[in-house]
C-alpha cells in the first residue's frame, strides 16, 4: 500500500513514511494511492467482529504484513485499547425511535481522539524501536486532540510532544489535562489567538522540508493518515451493529450523524463509503459552519471570526480534512484538489465547481447543534 499527496507533487511514501509525517512536502494531506473495495463476503464476515477486531483488520489492509507482521499488529492494537475502561471499548446503546448512539467516550481523557491516538502511537513505538530514532510531536489543539496526545505518549524515551494551547479556547478540564502533566517528554505553550490561527505556524513549519528532517518532526492531528485510517473502524463497527440484515439482496443503508471539527471523522466516513459500506453521512456542525456552507451551498469560505462555544473542539473554520473529502470527490484528481486548495489559501475563499458541488449530497448537511436533527432512517445512529 502507497500513500500520495492530495496535492500530486510529493514523492508517494508506505505507512511508515505517512506515519512520521505532517503534512506532504507539498502542503497536502497523504491518502492511500488506491482504495481497496470491500465484496459482500468480507463485510458479511467482519460483521460479527469487536471493535478491536475491526481495527485489526482494517490496519491490516492499509499497513501490510511486511511493516508490520499481523501478530505483531494485533499485539499492538490490543494494548493501545488495554487503558479503556469499557470491556467492548466501544459499546452502542440503543435509544428510542431506531436512534443509536455510537460512545467513543470510555478512554483516559474521555475523548473519541483516544481511540485512534492510543493504536498511532503503539505504531509509533513499533517503528521507533526498530530504527532507533527519535521524534518530535508538534500538535495544535482546539480542545481534545492535546490531552488525548499527550496521554498516548507521555513517557516515551523515543517521542518529546510539543502541543500549542490556544488560551482561554479549551474547556476547563481540557486544559487541566494538559497543563498538569508533569512527564519529562510533554511541553505545552499557551498561545494566543484561536486553534485555526495557531494551525498556520505549524503548516509553516512543516512546510520547512529540510528543518522537519533535521529535527525528526511530525504531528498527530488529523492531518496524520493514522488518525483517520482508525477512525473508519466507527463507522464499519456502528453499521453492522445497526443495519437490520446483511442477507438481503441489496445491502441496507444506515445513515451516520457525524458532528464535526476539523472533519477527519467525516473524512474517514467518506473513505469507508467509497471501499462499499453503504452508509449516508450526516455532519453536524455548531455555529462555525463551513463545512455546512459547502455541502450546502459549495461556498468552502472562512467567515469573519470563529465564535466560540460550549463545543470548544468543534470551533474550528478551516477543517483540513476537507481537502481529503475534495480530493475524493473529484475522483483522486490532485491537479483539481491543489488548484482549489492553493486559492483558498490566497484569498480564504473557495466556491466549489457545479461538478464537484454536484458531487456532495453523498454527505448530507445537518443543523447547528440544539436543533432537531431529522430522524428518517430507522437505522440511524450518531457519532458521539
Amino acid at each position: 500500500m502507497w500513500y500520495v499527496s492530495t496535492r500530486g507533487m510529493a514523492p508517494r511514501v508506505n505507512f511508515e513514511g505517512a506515519l512520521f509525517s505532517g503534512y506532504a512536502p507539498d502542503g497536502g494531506l497523504y491518502m492511500p494511492e488506491e482504495l481497496p473495495l470491500l465484496d459482500r463476503e468480507t463485510l458479511h464476515r467482519w460483521s460479527t467482529l469487536s471493535y478491536p477486531g475491526l481495527v485489526k483488520e482494517l490496519c491490516a489492509l492499509f499497513i501490510g504484513s511486511e511493516l508490520i507482521p499481523r501478530d505483531d499488529l494485533d499485539g499492538l492494537i490490543d494494548r493501545a485499547f488495554s487503558r479503556f475502561r469499557h470491556r467492548e471499548v466501544v459499546p452502542l446503546s440503543r435509544l428510542k425511535n431506531g436512534l443509536n448512539v455510537l460512545e467513543l467516550w470510555h478512554g483516559v481523557t474521555y475523548a473519541f481522539k483516544d481511540l485512534s491516538l492510543s493504536c498511532t502511537a503503539q505504531f509509533l513505538q513499533y517503528f521507533l524501536h526498530r530504527r532507533e530514532k527519535h521524534v518530535t510531536i508538534v500538535v495544535g489543539t482546539s480542545g481534545d486532540t492535546g490531552s488525548a496526545a499527550i496521554q498516548s505518549v507521555q513517557g516515551a524515551k523515543n517521542m518529546d510532544i510539543i502541543v500549542l494551547l490556544p488560551k482561554g479556547h479549551c474547556s476547563k478540564i481540557q486544559e487541566l489535562q494538559m497543563t498538569t502533566v508533569l512527564t519529562d517528554n510533554v511541553h505545552v505553550f499557551g498561545v494566543e489567538g484561536n486553534s485555526d490561527e495557531l494551525d498556520e505556524p505549524i503548516k509553516a513549519v512543516f512546510a520547512d522540508v529540510p528543518f522537519v528532517r533535521k529535527h525528526n518532526l511530525m504531528s498527530l492531528n488529523s492531518i496524520n493518515w493514522c488518525r483517520v485510517l482508525v477512525q473508519m473502524a466507527h463507522h464499519f463497527f456502528a453499521y453492522f451493529r445497526c443495519a437490520a440484515s446483511l442477507d438481503s439482496h441489496v445491502l441496507p443503508p444506515v445513515e451516520v450523524v457525524v458532528p464535526t471539527g476539523a472533519g477527519g471523522n467525516l473524512a474517514a466516513g467518506c473513505i469507508a463509503q467509497k471501499m462499499g459500506l453503504p452508509i449516508h453521512l450526516v455532519v453536524v456542525v455548531n455555529c462555525n459552519d463551513i463545512i455546512h456552507r459547502t455541502v450546502q451551498q459549495g461556498d468552502f469560505s472562512l467567515s469573519e471570526a470563529v465564535k466560540p462555544t460550549l463545543a470548544s473542539a468543534m470551533d474550528i473554520q478551516v477543517p483540513y480534512n476537507m481537502e481529503r473529502i475534495f480530493w475524493l470527490l473529484s475522483d483522486s484528481n490532485s491537479q483539481v484538489t491543489r488548484t482549489l486548495m492553493e486559492q483558498f489559501e490566497r484569498t480564504q475563499r473557495l466556491h466549489l465547481s457545479k461538478e464537484l458541488h454536484g458531487k456532495c449530497p453523498q454527505v448530507l448537511p445537518g443543523p447547528c447543534f440544539g436543533s432537531q436533527v431529522p430522524r428518517s432512517s430507522p437505522g440511524r445512529w450518531t457519532d458521539s
